[in-house]
């Protein structure tokens, strides 16, 4: 679809000048049009623009038929810490909105070091609610969402990574988080592994893009699925822990220490177990040892 002459005008009643204060605005994930019509007001109207990627807001605002009027400076993770202060001196006079490439500021993005300083030193604070990864991949991934939280990227490093899934056994909420293209496979099959490859979950991928795409299944479907290759920006949705991983987990102890009786090594045998039962080698040996002592 040809987006480049769109021309969106703004509502009569958003015409009156924005507050001055810091102003957090959710730009589009994908389809331009899901921008409000508060966005189309606040890119004409806002005396400083405090952009993620400059080239991006000034981009998404010509597709919109926005003409900014206002000075535009980038505002993203290596340099925001810097350019607090500076932004909280002029929003006590001015108009500074946040925006930044996809999504909600703040939420895993750039933001929350400006939000945060404002509330601390008194400056107006307000949001231009709207598009958002996190409720958009819940809503469609056909998962028990009614409680849920949200742990932004999943870690990078594979220790911190086990570890961060181990906590997520006996997590009765669905989980989503972030992961890039080139890691979820690994985290997948991790997931797998320690989760249990038949908990349910679903991999969202591209959001109101063209190519968007929601894969749901059981993690072990999903880890071999991945392992073929995924492109794009994706969100994944894990379905919380039924509430009887503490019970499976004590059968399982009790299988060990019953060859742990007949003379095996318990750290044989925790092995052993941990990988047909597709749970923590460590969490288990370390369940085991507690019931002997």
């Amino acid at each position: 679809m040809d987006i480049s002459s769109a021309s969106v005008p703004t509502p009569p009643a958003y015409r009156e000048p924005l507050p001055r204060g810091v102003i957090i605005a959710a730009t589009p994930l994908g389809n331009i049009y899901d921008a409000s019509p508060r966005l189309l007001a606040a890119l004409a109207q806002a005396d400083i623009i405090a952009a993620e990627d400059t080239r991006r807001t000034r981009s998404l605002a010509a597709a919109l038929g926005v003409e900014i009027r206002g000075k535009v400076i980038s505002n993203f993770d290596h340099n925001e810490s810097a350019r607090v202060e500076d932004l909280i001196a002029a929003a006590r006079a001015y108009s500074v909105l946040v925006v930044t490439d996809a999504g909600m500021p703040s939420v895993s993005d750039p933001g929350f070091p400006l939000v945060q300083a404002a509330h601390e030193a008194g400056v107006p604070v307000t949001c231009l609610p709207g598009p958002s990864a996190v409720p958009t991949a819940l809503a469609l991934s056909g998962l028990p969402v009614g409680r849920f939280c949200f742990d932004g990227f999943a870690p990078r490093k594979a220790g911190a990574r086990r570890s961060w899934l181990e906590s997520m056994r006996s997590e009765e909420r669905a989980v989503c988080f972030f992961e890039s293209p080139h890691r979820i496979a690994a985290t997948l099959a991790e997931a797998a592994e320690i989760l249990g490859s038949s908990r349910q979950a679903a991999v969202c991928r591209e959001l109101t893009k063209t190519f968007e795409e929601i894969k749901r299944g059981s993690l072990g479907e999903l880890a071999e699925w991945a392992a073929g290759g995924v492109k794009g920006e994706i969100s994944v949705v894990i379905a919380g822990a039924d509430g009887t991983a503490e019970s499976s987990l004590e059968d399982i102890v009790e299988r060990a220490l019953e060859r742990v009786e007949a003379g095996e090594r318990v750290k044989t045998v925790t092995k052993d177990l941990a990988k047909e039962y597709k749970v923590s080698k460590n969490e288990l040996y370390d369940a085991v040892i507690a019931r002997r002592g």
